[in-house]
């Protein structure tokens, strides 16, 4: 079930930071990658918060890390455009793609860049595909 912007009950309590709340809804079968609305999926919107606590919990339950949809294209981007590093590290050590493409912001070192968080372009750049030539 999904409201009117395509947003589900697991992507809101991702959002709000609510962990009883995702892991009542996980438990009870809620889909962890269900896309939909600005926000893409449960785990954009917790990527997003900078909430470890509920990233680890959907990448636990088998959410993709590399899933793309909604406003910033991916976890990592989403992460990555408001200077979380924590999350940053743990959606890179669970396989994130570093040069994924997304929606609005170019890739996870642009958006990163753009908003001058400057540790994650650190870990960003440390990560970085061996064929990808430095600015």
């Amino acid at each position: 079930m999904t409201d009117r912007d395509g947003s589900t009950a697991l992507m809101w309590a991702s959002l709000r930071g609510h962990e009883k709340v995702v892991q009542m809804l996980l438990d009870r079968g809620a889909e962890v990658n269900a896309q939909g609305g600005y926000y893409g999926n449960p785990l954009q919107v917790a990527s997003l918060r900078g909430d470890e606590k509920v990233v680890q919990m959907l990448l636990d339950r088998g959410a993709e890390v590399n899933a793309q949809g909604g406003g910033y294209g991916n976890a990592l981007q989403a992460a990555s455009s408001r200077g979380h590093e924590k999350v940053v590290q743990i959606l890179l050590d669970r396989g994130a793609e570093i040069n994924a493409q997304g929606e609005l912001y170019g890739n996870p070192l642009q958006v990163a860049s753009e908003g001058g968080h400057e540790k994650v372009v650190q870990i960003l750049r440390k990560r970085k595909h061996p064929t990808i030539v430095d600015m």
